[in-house]
């Protein structure tokens, strides 16, 4: 019997949402909102659920949160 593949790109997507401004943060924060191609506060953003995303929004957790 051939043996079954699974396909790891198919892991899905996650919603990150910004909800308090990076007035008054260092400029790293800001850069990291900004490279999420989010500009705008309470701007919804789908970008692929993967480890690295995930990274991304724990390094600044008091501006985004992941949305259901």
């Amino acid at each position: 019997m051939a043996k079954e593949t699974k396909n790891t790109n198919d892991s899905g997507t996650i919603k990150i949402q910004y909800y308090r401004s990076s007035i008054g943060y260092s400029k790293k924060q800001k850069t990291i909102v900004r490279s999420l191609g989010i500009t705008k506060l309470n701007q919804t953003v789908t970008r692929p659920d993967s480890a690295a995303t995930r990274g991304i929004v724990a390094k600044i957790p008091h501006l985004l949160r992941i949305v259901d």
